[in-house]
């Protein structure tokens, strides 16, 4: 069995990159605790990896503080934390847009992320060695008309990541922000609302990349030595130059 010190928390670890990441992991020898609101499919990923699977709902302050209540009645100390749970909803300029969407976002990419790190920084500080990763986006530094709501989300975790990198200088506390261009997850399909035939739109004609080439890129961060900290990484499919310029073959 690994030992504590080589635990990792995978926030939206039911699916997509979380998922796939949560493998990668396993695969290096870590310990795992998964959380995302799917209950049924983290259950299942947990049991296939050995890994614990608790409940987790990033808006949910309540739930939050659960979920790190379960881990610290597990383990004394965290190495890895892995904050991917997050979302885009809808598609509409400011003129037309929802503030349901808008609030999703703002409290899943945004609060989420504060508050999973606030409330998982004892249990990293506890560990000899620690490694927070927020997963960004190339819309944390471009934008585009109709992504509003999302691109300022990921503009604020591109800023919570940075100032957390200043917080923490001189902890062995390692901060890293990967941001992923076109990847094909379930990310269009939450984005239009089921709207499946909407969803295969945004990758046709094209290879996007997946949720396991993400999942590389995190791996590799975090088993980098222990005095290498990798500030951010961007990772786009080749036939992605921005996220308005896509090549596509008819």
């Amino acid at each position: 069995m690994p030992s504590p010190e080589r635990v990792a928390v995978v926030t939206g670890a039911s699916s997509g990159i979380g998922e796939a990441t949560a493998r990668g992991l396993a695969h290096e020898g870590f310990t795992l605790v998964l959380g995302a609101r799917r209950e049924d499919r983290l259950a299942a990923v947990a049991r296939e990896l050995g890994g614990l699977a608790i409940p987790l709902d990033v808006r949910d302050l309540a739930s939050i503080e659960t979920f790190v209540r379960a881990v610290e009645a597990r383990y004394s100390q965290v190495e890895i934390l892995i904050n991917n749970a997050g979302l885009a909803a809808g598609l509409q300029p400011v003129a037309e847009g929802s503030d349901d969407d808008w609030v999703q976002m703002m409290e899943t990419n945004v609060l989420g992320v504060l508050r999973v790190t606030r409330a998982m920084l004892p249990l990293l500080r506890h560990a000899p060695r620690a490694h927070i990763v927020n997963l960004g986006s190339v819309a944390g530094f471009e934008v585009y008309p109709g992504g509003v709501g999302y691109t300022a989300s990921k503009h604020a975790v591109r800023a919570i990541t940075k100032t957390l990198r200043l917080e923490l200088l001189g902890e062995p506390i390692r901060v890293t922000e990967i941001e992923p261009g076109m990847v094909e997850t379930e990310f269009s399909l939450v984005r239009f609302k089921g709207d499946q035939q909407r969803a295969d739109t945004v990758y046709q004609g094209m290879m996007p990349l997946t949720g396991a080439d993400v999942a590389d890129c995190i791996v590799w961060a975090v088993t980098r030595p222990p005095h290498v900290n990798i500030d951010e990484m961007v990772v786009r499919p080749i036939a992605q130059a921005t996220v308005r310029d896509v090549a596509r073959k008819a």
